[in-house]
């Protein structure tokens, strides 16, 4: 049950960024009004970047626990 939930997380995170990814890539004004260069567009992708990564390593944490818990119950099951 564990894994299933993982997956369906980082369906939904990809689902997320990709979203995101592609609505500051195609927006040309922000909501406060500035144009939007490469270089802010580009400085956006690195902190979307950032994002990505520490939901990353929140993730992986997370599939530590559950393989490890996945393990435990299947170890059990078979003594």
């Amino acid at each position: 049950m564990g894994m299933k939930i993982w997956w369906a997380t980082n369906i939904v995170w990809i689902l997320i960024f990709s979203a995101l990814a592609v609505f500051v890539g195609a927006r040309n004004i922000d909501g406060a009004g500035v144009v939007q260069t490469p270089e802010i567009k580009m400085i956006t992708f690195v902190i979307l970047g950032i994002a990505v990564l520490v939901v990353l390593l929140f993730q992986l944490i997370f599939l530590y626990f559950v393989r490890k818990s996945t393990n435990k119950n299947l170890t059990n099951r078979l003594s």
